[in-house]
């Protein structure tokens, strides 16, 4: 599915649904990109101490500091989604970064980080984001529908169908709930005919996409 970025209160960014070459089809590239930070460039971080200082400046209210925090924080979001759009996510990343320094309990940053990793191989880190806008926002499907897609591409077809599940009893006509969660099945079903006929599921692995089976 091609990325798409949206002017929306809840998602802003499509979320990725190709499943290709899963699980851990490329396990070397994968430990070298859970080494990789995606942190802020040196240029932000100094943006975001100076609104530290610049907020004790202001009239001492924590109601101030929260409001400058935030704008800038909107800031960093709006440039991060100007990136992704343009295909830059790691740039994107970094802005979105240093939007969660200001404001870490903002869910759709962190629903939005989940679907840019997967974008680009780090299954892992996509996982921790994705739980975590889950945590702080637990009645938004779309999130859960993030975590499942997190979930199975970190080789969890049985945590992923949990989170479909949880997607689907929110938003009962979630399309891309029930989709997933029929390609989780199928990974599911697969992965007992290998343990059946006696064959390793990691050495014998299988793509996300592939749907030959019956479901």
């Amino acid at each position: 599915m091609k990325v798409t970025w949206k002017n929306n209160k809840k998602r802003s960014l499509t979320a990725v649904s190709n499943f290709s070459n899963l699980p851990f089809e490329h396990e070397e590239e994968k430990v070298s990109r859970e080494g990789e930070a995606h942190t802020p460039s040196n240029k932000d971080a100094e943006i975001v101490a100076q609104n530290s200082e610049q907020s004790k400046e202001l009239d001492g209210s924590p109601h101030s500091h929260l409001s400058h925090a935030r704008r800038l924080a909107k800031e960093f979001q709006a440039q991060g989604d100007k990136l992704a759009e343009e295909g830059k996510y790691r740039e994107a990343l970094g802005k979105w970064e240093s939007a969660l320094t200001l404001t870490p309990e903002v869910a759709i940053l962190h629903e939005q980080k989940a679907q840019v990793l997967l974008e680009i191989g780090d299954a892992w880190s996509a996982l921790k984001a994705a739980t975590r806008a889950t945590e702080l926002e637990p009645s938004w499907a779309e999130a859960w529908v993030t975590l499942g897609r997190a979930q199975l591409n970190f080789g969890e077809p049985d945590s992923a169908i949990e989170s479909f599940d949880r997607a689907l009893s929110i938003k009962p006509d979630s399309e891309e709930g029930r989709e997933d969660r029929k390609t989780a099945l199928h990974l599911v079903k697969k992965r007992k005919q290998l343990h059946s006929s006696g064959l390793s599921t990691t050495t014998n692995r299988y793509a996300v996409g592939d749907k030959d089976g019956s479901t």
